[in-house]
């Protein structure tokens, strides 16, 4: 039941005019028996919104479980409060924003809480991409990062990622996004904060200018290696932070034949040309195509609004549109070829990438006798593995220069990613000829995910419980043969809520509730071996027949584990 008194404490409390009046308006038309603002009303002040390892990701709006300057403010008081008591003597806070609404509101607070709160805020002056702040804060060994940003989230969204390093963590996860048990202590400094006019701020803060972006680019300069650069790329931005550094980072690089979309160029929080700003969605690369198709590009290179993330698009005359969007695995293997081979034959080097990823690239690993771990999904486990040359995710996350950038960086994975296309079309190869080459060493890895996209949150956690409540015996007409909870957690991996299946088959299936967005996803992947014949058009067949077969696969594992879910 609504607590009414609790309501006008928020309003009385919020330090933003618009938010408290839209709590306001919504509190008068519940007085006047409207339901649906009653309902409204209870779904915003059903608790806190939730501080967790990924920090507060949530609506835009008024009210305690919503994200908004309130919010945000505790959210910077509790962070400061924890850090304050760790290290009594000061600390410095790295601050970083997207051009998302409200993010440089939010980050403008967090800067005076921390610099009222005994701190040393260092805020950038202009919104840039995530990859920057997890740069800074190894930069100028901060103790502490804040990135606001929802990342590839819907337009409606805002969120608020913390990274820990400098003298909080001094092991391989310094410099990383918050892992427990650091995410309950915030969250337990974030609940003791009171009144947010109790709380000390500073109207003085440092400012990052681009000084930091050109130690950023300088970077990128040394990690992708000098050689052919005759490439027609085209990119897109997504309507996010990642254009104009993109397009930077290339011509440094020396690309100079790169066309942009113009119509996603350009920060635009409301992401017009798009249902959701992720390059993975359907639709979410059409622009890009069209332009590819009209300048005859060779590649196509995305980020999604805060860059943290890349994808990419080869040309291929089977695809109904003349292009083919790669697979997260896909650019994971060719991303992971480069760094085998630029660390082969040193054990101490880890690659590592998520349990729900490709086991493609253990294999590379191993062939180029690298050492290779698998994680529990989220950059803020892989980025923190011991001995880490290159992690990968196949959300389109890669963190390519983890010495500098613990975190996903879709802008070095970019270039890297540029610089190998260029060398292979320079040969008269393609990054096609590559993932070819893969298939017939290691067997075609084909790999599709099955979202179900949910309105009741209850459908989530009933999809797991029919999975473990009456399991599952065989998928694609192949015995189930390994059945594990990741909820019981294992000596490689800490317990999370999660189901893996493995087939006679050698198919493999994860299930696992989105941390982001209600969502509940199957991440399936299937090993089809293809022929070794030396006669091209018989190296053609049999790749046509595995891919064939792979499809067939995957669809029939969608199917069956759809049914098994229930929902």
């Amino acid at each position: 039941m609504l607590d009414r008194q609790e309501v006008l404490t928020w309003i009385a409390d919020d330090p933003d005019v618009k938010t408290a009046q839209e709590v306001a308006d919504l509190l008068a038309l519940a007085d006047d028996g409207d339901s649906g603002a009653l309902a409204e009303l209870e779904d915003r002040f059903s608790g806190m919104l939730e501080f967790g390892t990924a920090g507060l990701r949530g609506r835009m709006g008024g009210g305690p479980h919503r994200m908004n300057r309130a919010v945000v403010m505790r959210a910077a008081a509790g962070l400061t409060s924890f850090l304050r008591e760790t290290l009594p003597d000061g600390f410095t806070v790295v601050i970083g924003y997207d051009a998302r609404y409200g993010s440089k509101q939010f980050a403008k607070d967090t800067a005076a809480i921390v610099e009222g709160g005994g701190g040393h805020a260092l805020l950038f002056d202009s919104a840039l991409p995530t990859p920057l702040t997890a740069f800074a804060v190894r930069h100028f060994n901060a103790d502490a990062a804040v990135m606001v940003t929802a990342s590839h989230n819907p337009a409606q969204d805002n969120g608020y990622k913390v990274y820990l390093g400098g003298r909080v963590v001094s092991d391989a996860g310094q410099g990383v996004q918050i892992v427990p048990p650091f995410d309950a202590l915030i969250f337990e400094a974030i609940s003791k904060v009171s009144s947010l006019a109790a709380i000390p701020t500073a109207d003085t803060y440092d400012h990052l200018g681009p000084e930091v972006v050109d130690a950023y680019l300088k970077r990128l300069e040394e990690i992708v290696p000098s050689g052919p650069r005759d490439l027609r790329i085209v990119v897109t931005s997504m309507h996010g932070v990642g254009g104009e550094i993109m397009l930077s980072a290339l011509d440094r690089l020396g690309f100079t034949d790169v066309h942009f979309v113009a119509e996603q160029q350009d920060p635009d929080p409301d992401f017009p040309t798009v249902q959701f700003p992720n390059p993975e969605e359907p639709g979410a690369l059409d622009l890009a195509f069209a332009l590819a198709r009209k300048v005859d590009a060779d590649i196509i290179l995305a980020n999604d609004p805060d860059a943290d993330r890349c994808s990419a698009a080869i040309p291929d005359p089977n695809a109904p549109e003349g292009w083919r969007q790669l697979t997260g695995n896909e650019v994971g293997s060719l991303l992971g070829q480069v760094a085998a081979v630029e660390n082969s034959g040193d054990k101490t080097a880890v690659m590592a990438n998520s349990v729900v990823s490709s086991r493609l690239v253990a294999k590379i690993a191993a062939k180029y006798h690298v050492t290779h771990r698998r994680t529990l999904t989220g950059f803020k486990w892989i980025a923190r593995v011991p001995g880490l040359v290159y992690g990968f995710e196949e959300a389109l996350g890669y963190c390519v220069d983890p010495s500098y950038v613990r975190d996903k960086d879709g802008i070095a994975a970019c270039s890297r990613l540029a610089g190998l296309a260029a060398e292979q079309k320079a040969k008269g190869r393609s990054l096609q000829t590559m993932l070819d080459d893969f298939a017939r060493e290691f067997g075609l890895h084909a790999s599709a995910p099955l979202t179900v996209r949910v309105e009741d949150l209850s459908l989530i956690a009933t999809g797991m419980e029919n999975l473990r409540a009456h399991g599952v015996a065989t998928i694609a007409g192949s015995p189930v043969v390994t059945a594990i909870d990741l909820s019981e957690g294992s000596d490689d991996l800490p317990p999370t809520d999660g189901l893996l299946y493995l087939t006679e088959a050698e198919d493999q299936v994860v299930v696992r509730p989105s941390g982001t967005e209600p969502k509940l996803k199957c991440y399936i992947e299937v090993i089809v071996p293809v022929g070794d014949s030396k006669e091209i058009v018989d190296q053609e067949q049999a790749l046509a027949s595995a891919h064939q077969l792979a499809e067939q696969r995957l669809a029939q594992i969608k199917t069956d584990m759809r049914q098994a879910m229930g929902i």
